[in-house]
């Protein structure tokens, strides 16, 4: 049985557009006593994770934990293997939401499992800021970049999500958002489900 007040907060966005920044911004606020929000991190096959909101798995150890069923969520993108870890169900199920970095092209696959528990978040940036941001993290290469945008441009149109976060100005601004998106969701009235 799931907390009829437990939400899974699944945000998305480009690459750049600033998703693990926001995240981490939110999780140094005081936490909510009332409606609790747990922040999950990722599972990820590439290395550089140290400013994200992620754990390094080789290949090899990854597909174990997937094949074993330790994965709620999984799936590739830009060449590497991504995961949400099975605890965020016994999170939801003990009343506390749940924010996870999601992907864009897995969220059709997040909803059918989740159904109305989910809240879809886009964080949206112009693609000139996307740009720049690309370019000062100094991970990819000029091509690299280029196709990171024309994907950013292929999903945008076609990506529809509950709530939208933009992030082209101060992170405070889009920590208030996600903040007042989360605050508003558990005030509103929910079915009890069972």
């Amino acid at each position: 049985m799931h907390s009829s007040t437990a939400k899974l907060f699944y945000i998305v966005g480009a690459s750049g557009s600033g998703k693990d920044s926001v995240l981490r911004s939110f999780k140094s606020l005081p936490p909510n006593r009332e409606h609790p929000v747990i922040v999950a991190h990722r599972y990820i096959t590439r290395t550089d994770t140290e400013n994200e909101q992620s754990l390094y798995l080789s290949n090899d150890e990854f597909t174990l934990r997937e094949q074993r069923g330790c994965f709620a969520m999984s799936w590739q993108a830009n060449g590497h293997n991504y995961g949400i870890g099975s605890e965020i169900d016994l999170w939801l199920a003990a009343g506390c939401s749940v924010i996870v970095n999601g992907s864009r092209a897995y969220l059709p696959q997040a909803q059918q499992k989740y159904g109305t528990q989910l809240h879809s978040i886009l964080i949206k940036v112009s693609e000139q800021a996307l740009r720049q941001r690309l370019s000062d993290r100094a991970r990819e290469s000029t091509e690299e970049i280029e196709a990171r945008l024309a994907r950013h441009r292929t999903l945008s149109d076609s990506v529809s999500c509950t709530s939208t976060i933009h992030n082209n100005h101060a992170l405070e601004q889009a920590t208030e958002q996600l903040t007042e998106i989360i605050f508003n969701d558990h005030a509103r009235p929910h079915e009890t489900s069972f």
